[in-house]
């Protein structure tokens, strides 16, 4: 199983960049999408599913904000629409599919940018979140949560640690709700076989020159369950695919 997770900032954006084109490039076999930005209606579906993939959504009900997705050329068994949690649905940031044994989720955590109000949400999102994970785990083993986690876990996962200590995305206490996460038996898909430094996946389009000089942050992940984790085959961070502000991250599975 080929897995992409892939944060579009604005999917009609995206294809008006070349989405479309890459995908019949036929980059993975399961693509999790986020920040899609967009009703059912504003998207160019039809020529998504040409090229054989079905799609999924689940949305926000505030138009042009958040939203996730899941395109896949692999029939899952079953779709989950949303985390059962009122505020995160309302956003629409959980979408889910199984695939057999696996579950495989899009995930848009929130970010705290817009001021404290949205910081003390995400933080509160990130202990239902897991609460969620944890309660599904009594009956799914085999988890896979692909998205923008808005975290950049360790030093190595962005270029200027030092002065991003008091931003979020890398508070204090982002960074140990991490770790509780993998704690809680849950594997950093890609540092399970890349522990190499200046690996990203998000740059600030407020300073173009960040892209080209690789100035970033890691903070879209897939994660798997620690019963998936001796699966993995391959990992990659793919910068040159550029319909947003962030690029793609790809996971294989044996």
């Amino acid at each position: 199983m080929r897995i992409l997770t892939y944060n579009v900032n604005g999917i009609r954006s995206a294809m008006r960049k070349g989405f479309i084109e890459w995908l019949e490039t036929d980059p993975a076999d399961v693509i999790c999408l986020q920040e899609v930005k967009a009703h059912k209606g504003d998207i160019d579906i039809a020529r998504i599913e040409a090229l054989g993939f079905e799609t999924y959504w689940f949305l926000a009900q505030k138009k042009g904000y958040s939203g996730v997705g899941i395109l896949t050329k692999i029939k899952p068994d079953n779709v989950v629409y949303g985390s059962k949690i009122e505020q995160s649905d309302f956003e629409g940031r959980v979408i889910g599919a199984d695939f057999g044994d696996i579950s495989l989720f899009s995930v848009y955590f929130p970010s705290g940018t817009s001021g404290e109000v949205r910081q003390a949400y995400k933080y509160c999102w990130l202990d239902e979140f897991l609460d969620f994970l944890n309660e599904l785990k009594k009956t799914r083993s085999q988890i896979i949560i692909c998205g923008d986690y808005n975290i950049a876990h360790k030093e190595i996962d962005l270029h200027n640690p030092k002065s991003s200590k008091k931003t979020t995305g890398f508070l204090p206490d982002e960074r140990a709700w991490f770790d509780k996460f993998l704690a809680n038996g849950f594997v950093d898909g890609f540092r399970h076989l890349n522990k190499e430094p200046n690996q990203y996946s998000w740059w600030n389009v407020l300073r173009p020159s960040n892209r080209t000089e690789n100035k970033g942050w890691r903070i879209d992940y897939i994660s798997v369950t620690e019963i998936l984790k001796d699966r993995i085959v391959d990992v990659k961070i793919l910068p040159e695919v550029k319909h947003s502000d962030h690029c793609p991250v790809y996971l294989e599975l044996k």
